[in-house]
């Protein structure tokens, strides 16, 4: 097998998936099928094909797609969709008298392929190589053409991680094991914040704790000086407006994160009093996941999202993109709004283990890339420098 890449929904970075498909670039779909079927125990061969093979792996259902190299690279193409995209592509190529089909580009009338690979085939159609993420629909085409498309916000591009959990509050693992993996991931900087007095979380960080918690990060700020650690918060925002922490214990910390997890029945009119009331508050850096959006497939708050960010916009407040599975949140269509209002942006893991730190921040880049986000409207691409000037300019406001 010479390479094997993601295709599909999946490549394309939607919010859910039907199953795994992956193609593999091999001229011996039996070896492929015998090395999957080895990998684990929990890998099961359904059926395979010179071309397909289907399998289930720890209940998941998997399709690997078997091509020849010589034609992989348009099928990769055409096999990560959408049909949308996949179909202006082809319009695109008869306009310039060429022929798209499953092995590549070619002269309309002629057999020889002039271009198999993605990037080629997007080089001579005149375009730029269009990222997966954009590919759901042909508006990405149309930008490319008018020299309008954007450069999306990548992992390279971020420098931090501003909303986590230890277990302090509801998370599994310590501060420490936190600032490792951090450390591991390349990270400038990290916010530790766990969650405040009155969430609905199975345990948070209670008023006596928040001191004790302080000299714990004082400590490893000693002990890890090559990463800075801030002390955070996610607070709650109660359904007065009130914020769950009271001014003294606010100021402590290095950066306060507020949150609505509790609708307290509420309409959508006086959640959005709510927010307002916490953005307008100088200690309130960052509005986490805003629609507390409960995964993918169901809504979150019917707010006026208008509104929110323009009280985003006006109070210099920041506008998350979680990348938790549960949140998804914001949704990559209202990051897209917000960023065209001229709200700021954090990408952020909200994992509250080790190892949900890199595969959240990768959902996350995915949302926001699917957003058209670019990293100019993200805060947590700055330096920490530049993070802590961010939250301090607010406060003086």
């Amino acid at each position: 097998m010479n390479w094997a890449e993601p295709v599909g929904a999946l490549r394309r970075g939607q919010d859910v998936v039907d199953g795994v498909e992956l193609l593999a670039s091999t001229d011996n779909a039996r070896a492929v099928s015998d090395m999957l079927g080895a990998m684990s125990d929990g890998a099961h061969v359904r059926q395979h094909g010179s071309r397909q093979i289907d399998l289930t792996i720890d209940g998941t259902q998997v399709a690997v797609h078997c091509r020849v190299p010589q034609v992989a690279g348009s099928q990769l193409l055409h096999l990560t969709g959408g049909e949308v995209h996949v179909d202006r592509l082809r319009r695109t190529a008869l306009d310039r008298g060429l022929a798209l089909d499953d092995e590549g580009l070619r002269p309309a009338a002629g057999t020889r392929v002039m271009a198999s690979t993605e990037e080629d085939i997007y080089a001579a159609l005149g375009l730029p190589f269009i990222p997966p993420e954009l590919r759901d629909e042909g508006e990405a085409i149309d930008a490319a053409l008018a020299g309008r498309l954007p450069s999306l916000v990548s992992r390279a591009d971020i420098r931090g991680d501003l909303h986590m959990h230890t277990h302090w509050s509801d998370g599994r693992d310590s501060i420490e094991a936190m600032v490792v993996q951090c450390i591991a991931l390349g990270y400038e900087y990290l916010a530790i914040t766990d969650h405040s007095t009155h969430s609905a979380a199975s345990r948070n960080l209670s008023h006596h704790d928040v001191e004790r918690q302080s000299d714990e990060i004082a400590a490893l700020r000693e002990q890890y000086p090559r990463i800075a650690i801030l002390h955070g918060a996610e607070v709650d925002i109660l359904p007065s407006g009130r914020l769950d922490f009271p001014e003294r214990l606010l100021q402590r910390f290095d950066i306060v994160l507020a949150s609505l997890h509790e609708r307290a029945g509420h309409s959508p009119a006086e959640l959005l009093l709510r927010y307002q009331a916490a953005m307008r508050h100088p200690l309130v850096a960052i509005v986490t996941h805003p629609m507390n959006r409960p995964g993918p497939e169901r809504p979150g708050y019917d707010l006026d999202v208008d509104r929110l960010f323009e009280l985003a916009v006006e109070t210099g407040t920041v506008l998350e993109v979680d990348g938790a599975p549960s949140h998804l949140d914001l949704e990559a269509p209202l990051a897209r709004r917000a960023v065209q209002a001229g709200v700021m942006l954090s990408i952020d893991s909200d994992a509250h283990r080790t190892e949900m730190l890199e595969r959240h921040m990768t959902l996350g880049l995915l949302t926001a890339r699917r957003g058209w986000v670019e990293a100019r409207s993200v805060l947590n691409v700055r330096s920490h420098a530049a993070v802590t000037e961010f939250v301090a300019q607010k406060r003086r406001a």
